[in-house]
């Protein structure tokens, strides 16, 4: 029987989920070098090579691919039953998790709260960004959840569906008075790979409006202030305006889209860590205001 712990199978795993070393050993909390370390001592043990050089970067042999596949399902099942067996209570770990704006600003914050009072051994490490990018994120490996704006379609990834938002169109209170949309009007807009801007689009087509210019800015708050500044239009998510909305500061200025922008949480479709698959059962669950 080769002397192997299970710190160095886990070790095999990350690196082989995330690509490189120095993914393993930040998602692991030590250095490279300790990660080298622990290759070594498997290479030695089993008297194979596991890793070969490519370039500046290492990628798995063939018996590294063959033992990474055959180990995986045993550590997800070995997990899975120490997890089970504490309900989860004794989970620790990372888990980095992409939001959008309106999400961070509705859900995320209960789903913080239940996580860091039924697991607090577990450590989030959130970061707000657009759909597009927080995709390309989730698939690298970089990202473990994140709550798009969809819907998403990809091989990738498992989405479960957590609700919609509505959209108004607005602009302030002196810019709606002046006539709005009767004059020439810029608009501001989400960058075009986020669904608001595609919304924007099409509402500005069904009312046959061509406006002046359409600006992009890839935060929404900003765009409020900007819409509030006089600056011109935009669809926005009523859940983020409301206050707005009720103290008159910024009006309705062209009938709301029928199209509401749906939200998912997501995790890749190989996802095989019990932690994760936890933690996506629970956003699952979610309801986004609408």
């Amino acid at each position: 029987m080769k002397r192997l712990a299970i710190y160095h199978l886990e070790t095999l795993l990350w690196i082989a989920r995330l690509g490189t070393f120095r993914a393993a050993a930040e998602r692991l909390n030590t250095t490279q070098p300790a990660i080298s370390a622990r290759v070594k001592e498997m290479e030695d043990q089993l008297g194979v090579a596991l890793f070969r050089r490519e370039g500046r970067g290492m990628v798995l042999t063939a018996k590294g691919r063959d033992l990474v596949k055959d180990f995986e399902p045993l550590w997800a099942g070995f997990e899975r039953a120490l997890f089970k067996a504490s309900d989860f209570a004794g989970a620790t770990g990372v888990v980095r998790i992409g939001a959008g704006e309106i999400a961070a600003a509705s859900c995320l914050p209960g789903f913080v709260a239940q996580v860091e009072q039924d697991l607090p051994g577990v450590t989030l490490e959130l970061e707000l960004d657009l759909t597009a990018r927080m995709l390309q994120q989730l698939l690298g490996g970089t990202s473990d959840i994140v709550f798009l704006a969809g819907p998403v379609a990809s091989p990738g990834i498992r989405t479960a569906a957590i609700g919609s938002v509505r959209l108004v169109w607005v602009a302030s209170r002196a810019t709606a008075q002046a006539g709005g949309f009767a004059n020439p009007l810029p608009v501001w807009s989400i960058p075009s790979h986020s669904p608001l801007h595609g919304v924007m689009r099409e509402s500005l087509a069904q009312h046959g409006i061509a406006p002046p210019t359409i600006a992009t800015c890839n935060n929404v708050r900003t765009l409020v202030e900007i819409v509030l500044a006089g600056r011109g239009a935009a669809v926005l998510p009523e859940t983020m305006i409301r206050a707005e909305l009720a103290s008159g500061a910024l009006v309705e200025v062209l009938p709301r889209p029928k199209r509401q922008v749906r939200f998912e949480a997501a995790i890749r479709s190989t996802e095989s860590d019990p932690l994760i698959l936890e933690l996506f059962r629970r956003a699952s669950a979610l309801r986004i205001d609408p």
